[in-house]
């Protein structure tokens, strides 16, 4: 039994990923190691590997859930139909679930997407929750007024599932079970009818379920490539997240890693990739001391991958670096 969130103040937090994504997991982690304390990470390990590399890390403040140990015949069911992203998605909205069913102490959990990195304390954005005596917690993609012109914005959906919050409360289970009910139904990659992966369910939410959801306020703390340079802008470059979002950084070799594609960011940005980038070194470091073999997700080179990586270069925006340039 893990301590609970309501005699302690220790605040708990759920994730997943498989073991490409390791290196992004770890980084998560030693943002809330610095920003996030006292807290609880879960971890739904999405393979096998990567449980076996959770398990010899043994990190602080972590708890595993093994993917095989919460799959029900509703999940496995809809398994075969779903590719390895949208089998995470469709995961999603059980995350909250996995936990208040394996800590009854738990009365409050925050799922939290892998690529996200504390700047400062995430209890600044549940304080706003809290005092609004709501059920749940949602935040908006607030993005920048261009990508609301060019579509970018409505194919995405208003809000994103990067950072949400549910109480162990009945208003709370039953937005929750709702959703989780709509992406066994539904949940692919691509924009349909009005949905989009597990995301586009939640534009409804403000309506449906205006009594239990909380829209945060605080957008300026919620920062990604989608809306960083905006906020840059608007703050004449003082901006001072709580959390980015590293959306579409990954790993592309030994040697080279992509930070962003498909978006400008701005110069007050490039100090947040700095910072990230010291931590994920000294991630890697730290796995190659284990004997962990560092995961590479190189982009797609057949010529529909060339055409895009082209047009994000050129048009809309990307940045690669040399990790031991």
């Amino acid at each position: 039994m893990h301590s609970s969130n309501g005699t302690d103040q220790t605040e708990h937090f759920v994730t997943l990923f498989d073991n490409n994504f390791l290196p992004i997991g770890l980084c998560l982690h030693a943002s809330l190691m610095q920003h996030g304390q006292p807290f609880h990470l879960w971890i739904v390990c999405m393979d096998d590997l990567v449980e076996q590399n959770l398990r010899n890390l043994a990190l602080p403040s972590v708890s595993l859930i093994p993917l095989s140990e919460v799959e029900d015949t509703r999940l496995l069911g809809v398994k075969p139909t779903r590719s390895r992203a949208e089998y995470c998605w469709t995961l999603t909205p059980f995350t909250p679930q996995f936990v208040f069913d394996r800590d009854s102490s738990v009365y409050r959990v925050t799922y939290l997407d892998a690529d996200l990195f504390f700047f400062d304390a995430p209890i600044l954005l549940i304080n706003e929750f809290v005092a609004s005596a709501k059920h749940v917690l949602i935040t908006e993609h607030a993005y920048d007024p261009r990508h609301e012109r060019s579509g970018r914005a409505s194919r995405g959906g208003r809000f994103c599932v990067q950072f949400m919050t549910f109480r162990r409360t009945e208003k709370a289970l039953k937005v929750m079970h709702w959703w989780q009910e709509r992406c066994l139904e539904w949940c692919y990659a691509r924009v349909e009818d009005g949905k989009f992966g597990d995301q586009k369910y939640l534009d409804v939410w403000p309506e449906l379920f205006n009594n239990e959801v909380h829209i945060l306020r605080q957008k300026e703390k919620t920062l990604a490539p989608w809306n960083v340079l905006y906020y840059e802008k608007l703050s004449q470059g003082k901006i001072a997240p709580v959390f980015y979002h590293f959306h579409g950084l990954r790993l592309e070799s030994a040697s080279s890693l992509l930070l962003y594609s498909g978006y400008r960011v701005g110069e007050a940005a490039n100090n947040l990739y700095d910072i990230y980038l010291i931590c994920l070194k000294s991630i890697l470091v730290k796995l190659t001391d284990s004997g962990i073999a560092i995961p590479h997700l190189p982009r797609r080179n057949d010529l529909l991958g060339k055409i895009i990586k082209c047009k994000h270069r050129l048009i809309d925006g990307e940045k690669s670096v040399s990790l031991y340039g």
